[in-house]
């Protein structure tokens, strides 16, 4: 049988491996189950990604491209004029009202991280790219005090299923911007 030509199919490999760990966290995530929910066979997911580790880390470089387009598309960070605190408290609103099931999976994937150094990299790439974006409105060691308080805050949101208050978010990273 002639190999048939599918240039997406590392791409549908990807999205399949994050609905994977969506459905079935971490523990779920295998090439055999990356395949059959990708409706490809087997030694597809191992030509594209020889280790589970760099599928993972493909994985969360996706998922990272959702926050940085929400961080993206909030230009005030880039308005040295407007409320910094307010602009990082609606930053987290916009995110946490999206896909809930996207922001969990990509802190599943980010928190993998600590058993999978394959992942850190990766992981450290989002919390660089974010911190460089508030530092560019205060100082860096602010900027990344800022980005610990929102992943803090995040994970409380996502763990407690309590809904996200802006107001008291604000609140707590005006506290920190000198």
């Amino acid at each position: 049988m002639p190999r048939r030509y599918d240039p997406d199919r590392r791409q549908r490999i990807i999205d399949a491996a994050i609905r994977v760990v969506g459905d079935k966290g971490i523990a779920g995530l295998s090439h055999r189950s990356v395949a059959a929910e990708a409706d490809v066979p087997l030694g597809s997911t191992t030509y594209h990604f020889k280790t589970l580790d760099d599928l993972m880390v493909a994985a969360l470089r996706q998922a990272n491209e959702g926050f940085a387009k929400v961080v993206a598309a909030r230009g005030h960070l880039e308005d040295p004029r407007a409320d910094l605190a307010g602009d990082i408290a609606a930053l987290i609103g916009d995110w946490l009202a999206g896909d809930r099931t996207g922001v969990e999976l990509e802190y599943e994937l980010y928190l993998a991280a600590l058993r999978r150094p394959a992942l850190r990299p990766v992981a450290a790439e989002c919390i660089d790219g974010f911190a460089e974006a508030v530092a560019r409105r205060t100082d860096p060691v602010t900027a990344r005090a800022l980005v610990a308080l929102v992943d803090g805050i995040c994970l409380q949101v996502l763990l407690t299923g309590a809904p996200y208050d802006e107001a008291y978010a604000r609140e707590l990273l005006a506290r920190l911007i000198p």
